[in-house]
């Protein structure tokens, strides 16, 4: 026996030692993984007032009016080591509802689920459901200027699905290729893939330039496809800590038929200036329009001449107050005119051409 005492005494201190190092390992990685949430409530009144409680069909967030509700509740967790990341969350709310409306009713309440991991220094390869890489605002309201998204956004992709390699060639430039199952589709609509681009430059610590693509068919699998190209462009400047403007511009076309015949485009632009009045109060204000030639993606997947152009402008003006680090309060005013009369009316009489409405927010972020 006295020759296995040894062999002994080392496994029993093997056995209290790798506990200890399996917790400490456990508290690093436990610190690595965060928990968030975020609660938006709202309010909202059009003008002029219809009899039902739906905005525009052209309106995907805050898209509620004449009763209180939730634009999105989320909760999520998300894990960065360095070379590993992911994360997972999950939604409910008037956004999602509308938003996500074509997906499965399974898949209608992922924020984002998402890893990826480091296959060489300054890169990340992400596989999964993520934000869209087109736009400047988030699918989150808190995080954008305005209370309301633009036209531009409601026109554009939310989130995507697929697989993402980031590289930050440099400390000023980062550059982003995808391959996606389409244009915000988490389940893919048909079995070609779609393709896009990011590349985002920073000057200087007062300017961003970003330039986005998207190419890709949309067609239903037993359509005939229709290719689909788009381009944003916007850029963003910050002469000093209390100003900051946005330039946005965006462009796109669509196949009609066969290779070789006319395309439909749609383009988009916004303009909007944000100031910081005092500590906790912000002002912004933007004007924006939307054309897209017989409706071409903002109202119809395959449109035919015999559809109505989309022609839509109009502004904001909203102002924000933080009673805390976690709240944010705003209310916001937006006016928007149409070409062709397309608005609700009050029930007294055929569509509108002009538009109105005010929405307020209470919004909570953990």
């Amino acid at each position: 026996m006295k020759n296995f005492t040894p062999i002994l005494v080392a496994m029993a201190l093997g056995l209290t030692v790798r506990p200890a190092a399996a917790q400490e390992a456990a508290a690093a990685d436990s610190a690595k993984i965060t928990v968030y949430g975020y609660i938006d409530g709202y309010y909202g009144f059009d003008f002029p007032h219809p009899n039902s409680t739906q905005r525009p069909e052209f309106f995907y967030s805050h898209n509620r009016q004449d009763e209180f509700t939730v634009n999105q509740a989320l909760v999520g967790l998300r894990y960065d080591n360095g070379q590993v990341r992911g994360a997972l969350g999950v939604q409910g709310g008037t956004y999602p509802e509308a938003n996500y409306a074509a997906e499965p009713v399974l898949l209608r309440n992922i924020y984002e689920a998402w890893v990826g991991f480091r296959p060489f220094k300054k890169a990340w390869l992400d596989v999964g459901v993520f934000g869209s890489h087109i736009g400047f605002e988030s699918a989150i309201s808190k995080d954008n200027w305005t209370v309301t998204h633009s036209l531009a956004a409601e026109g554009s992709p939310y989130y995507e699905a697929g697989a993402k390699l980031s590289y930050a060639a440099s400390s000023k430039v980062t550059v982003t290729g995808l391959v996606l199952n389409g244009w915000q589709n988490i389940r893919d609509n048909n079995r070609a893939k779609s393709v896009g681009t990011q590349v985002q430059w920073r000057p200087s610590d007062k300017w961003l330039l970003n330039s986005s693509t998207f190419y890709g068919n949309e067609q239903p699998q037993d359509s005939v496809p229709r290719a689909r190209f788009f381009h944003d462009f916007y850029a963003t400047y910050s002469p000093n800590a209390r100003w900051s403007v946005l330039g946005l511009f965006d462009v796109g076309w669509q196949q009609r038929g066969r290779p070789g015949t006319p395309v439909t485009p749609w383009h988009t632009a916004a303009l909007i200036a944000r100031h910081q009045l005092a500590p906790r109060w912000w002002l912004a204000a933007r004007a924006e329009y939307y054309y897209a030639q017989y409706g071409v993606v903002v109202r119809f997947l395959d449109p035919t001449p015999a559809q109505r152009n989309f022609f839509v402008r109009g502004g904001s003006l909203n102002v924000d107050y933080a009673p805390s680090k976690h709240v944010l309060v705003r209310l916001e005013g937006k006016v928007l005119n149409s070409k062709n009369a397309r608005f609700p009316s009050n029930g007294s009489g055929g569509p509108a051409t002009n538009y109105g409405n005010l929405t307020g927010t209470v919004a909570l972020s953990l």
